[in-house]
């Protein structure tokens, strides 16, 4: 007996000198609340009795739950006006509930059932813990339909209607997203960087491309965009009939889904790991509390004043600082200048707006890009949209209101906002903007302005269809320097041709591509001085009176003239040649811009009285009727002669030029 005493006793003691070591590896990481764990908040029970009670769990709750449930009636669901998924509440005993016993912070880690409240040193982290607001925390526990969770183009591609992902590890939960599709409570390290008990490795998203990835034999669900077909006239763009477009088809080879940026210390709004490729996602998305809720975005460190959410977190990376190294061109520097307005009271951007941009003049960065599928621009040689804007949604150029998704041209991207939108203002912000004599009704809607059927126009909607000969025209663009040429000249031009960075890559400079913004007026990428009268009313001021800012005649594409953005395309020297018009030298020569005479768009409507070729179409803030005729401000090619008052001088429509009544002078000729 006394043998079995001593046995027993030095049982007792080996035990306890057992339980007084601690542990030299742990699985269950910080969720190991026990004396010698690693969680920030600590107590006496062992590690799986803070959840898990063997013989006293919560009746009807799986698994053996001992931990108090959460005292929540309702919480603050994510929602988003894409969705076909709606959340609803998580069910008291379920799957995400009992994590939400401890995560929602209604109940402190150690209030145990069938242990009482166990005394507790420390305190969970504030970034697990996420309060009764869950419209920052990706969305799950989804209203099922049909028994099934849907699949929708752009959200869950993958999940197909037997609700099963492209990863075995993640599991759906009785057929929906619940917290442990995500995450293993008992095993942190899975992923050895994230260290956030994920079911796998989330490295280059892999985790998050388990849902959201193109699957071709899942339904596409919810589609917004309807497929169209381009009907544009002959030498219009004719386009193939256009599917619905899923992001993600090309997320592997996107610049965001490729780019190998390293991530600088401590950035924790870009993801755990070491450069942007590895984050994927996490790049721009938080899992968990994130500040831009509705499309749970990162947003950055500090948040920047007057912004909206979804731009603020593209400026997280896009602002030429150090969150990633080698730093990218500074964009948000170029909004600074006079660039595109940011959404702002009542228009703020929604994901689930019409494609036709109605909300007035608000631009964020998805309106022009597609986080997801924007390639890397390697080269600029002449395409009809740029890497940069793969997979945008587009409006036609045929009527202003029909869906491209995707978008094949950059031009449909601009219409969006430049067509038929309503509620379209003339900023201050942007300069001087022209009246023209002819329009078609909407003088900034620019579908009728570039259409195949207009007068003349610039060739960006239609390739070049004008039969006059163009002796200015160079065969490739000039760089910024005016010195170097830059790409060759093509039978079409873009948008960002003109409207661009007044200090872009592709010509030459270090800045963005792009009309994100210039120093120049209306976001132009090089100088475009535009005549002005003083305001007011004739004879001493208004239209037809003197024009104030006579500029000099700097034809030399490197000196920073007045006509710069024209001398990137055309010779100026041959204008000044008088090889079109007899009197275009006379003209420039005397100070006129060309703005005074020339539309920069194209013609915009049908007149009986300017016959409109070579974009002939006069300033009506400048010029005014001859006070000496009848006749309205026209122009005849036939004759190449105009009738109009500029500048104080009538031009008649016999060629003669005389000064205005005002002046009490007699007429004279040129």
């Amino acid at each position: 007996m006394n043998k079995f005493l001593l046995l027993c006793t030095l049982s007792v003691v080996l035990s306890a000198a057992i339980r007084a070591q601690p542990p030299t590896t742990n699985v269950i990481g910080v969720h190991d609340m026990g004396p010698y764990g690693q969680s920030p908040t600590r107590g006496s029970l062992t590690t799986c009795q803070y959840c898990h009670a063997p013989h006293s769990g919560l009746h009807g709750v799986a698994p053996l739950w001992s931990q108090k449930l959460s005292t929540v009636i309702s919480y603050t669901l994510y929602s988003s006006g894409t969705m076909v998924n709606t959340p609803q509440e998580p069910r008291l005993g379920f799957s995400s509930n009992l994590c939400l016993s401890c995560h929602d912070g209604t109940v402190a880690p150690g209030q145990n059932t069938p242990y009482g409240s166990v005394t507790m040193t420390g305190s969970m982290l504030p970034q697990d813990v996420f309060g009764t607001n869950l419209t920052g925390v990706h969305p799950f526990n989804f209203k099922l339909t049909g028994g099934h969770l849907q699949s929708a183009t752009n959200l869950l591609p993958s999940v197909s209607l037997q609700s099963k992902t492209a990863n075995p590890a993640v599991k759906l939960i009785r057929g929906n997203v619940q917290c442990t599709s995500c995450h293993n409570p008992h095993v942190q390290s899975i992923d050895p960087v994230a260290q956030d008990f994920l079911v796998m490795n989330n490295a280059s998203s892999a985790l998050c491309l388990a849902c959201h990835v193109s699957d071709p034999g899942a339904p596409t669900l919810n589609v917004r965009l309807p497929t169209v077909k381009s009907n544009e006239t002959k030498g219009a763009s004719m386009t193939p009939s256009v599917q619905a477009f899923n992001a993600f088809t090309v997320w592997s080879k996107s610049s965001h889904g490729q780019s190998v940026y390293k991530v600088g210390k401590g950035v924790t709004q870009i993801g755990p790991y070491a450069n942007t490729k590895q984050n994927g996602c996490l790049s721009c998305h938080a899992p968990h509390n994130a500040p831009g809720a509705a499309s749970i975005l990162n947003g950055p460190a500090q948040p920047v004043p007057n912004m909206d959410a979804t731009t603020q977190n593209c400026i997280n990376c896009h602002n030429g600082g150090s969150n990633i190294s080698p730093a990218i061109p500074n964009v948000f520097a170029e909004f600074a200048k006079a660039g595109h307005p940011f959404p702002a009271g009542s228009n703020k951007h929604t994901a689930g707006e019409s494609a036709v941009l109605n909300n007035n003049r608000h631009a964020t960065c998805v309106d022009c890009h597609d986080a997801h599928s924007s390639l890397p621009t390697t080269t600029f040689v002449s395409t009809p949209l740029r890497g940069s804007q793969h997979g945008v949604t587009g409006v036609s150029a045929t009527d202003g209101t029909t869906i491209v998704s995707p978008a094949v041209n950059q031009y449909e991207s601009c219409l969006r906002c430049h067509s038929t939108s309503a509620g379209k203002q003339v900023l201050a912000v942007f300069g001087y903007l022209p009246t023209r004599a002819v329009t078609a009704g909407d003088p900034l809607n620019l579908v009728p302005q570039f259409s195949i059927t207009a007068k003349s126009s610039h060739p960006v909607t239609h390739d070049r269809n004008s039969i006059l000969p163009q002796p200015s025209l160079l065969k490739v663009m000039w760089n910024l320097d005016g010195h170097t040429q830059g790409r060759l000249m093509s039978t079409r031009i873009l948008c960002s041709d003109c409207h661009n960075s007044d200090d872009n890559r592709e010509f030459g400079g270090v800045g963005p591509n792009g009309p994100h913004g210039s120093k120049y007026s209306h976001i132009l990428e090089r100088r475009y001085e535009f005549s002005q009268v003083t305001p007011g009313v004739a004879p001493t001021a208004g239209p037809g009176t003197t024009i104030q800012n006579l500029l000099p005649a700097i034809v030399d594409p490197a000196a920073g003239g007045p006509y710069s953005l024209c001398a990137k395309c055309h010779d100026l020297a041959n204008v000044l040649s008088n090889a079109s018009f007899n009197k275009h030298a006379l003209h420039i020569s005397a100070g006129f811009s060309c703005s005074v005479c020339h539309t920069a768009h194209g013609m915009g409507g049908i007149s009986a009285t300017v016959t409109g070729e070579r974009m002939v179409n006069f300033d009506l803030g400048v010029v005014a009727p001859n006070d000496q005729s009848t006749t309205p401000v026209s122009y005849n090619r036939a004759t190449n002669t105009c009738t109009l008052k500029c500048h104080n001088y009538n031009h008649n429509g016999n060629g003669t030029v005389s000064l205005s009544i005002a002046q009490k002078t007699p007429g004279k000729k040129h």
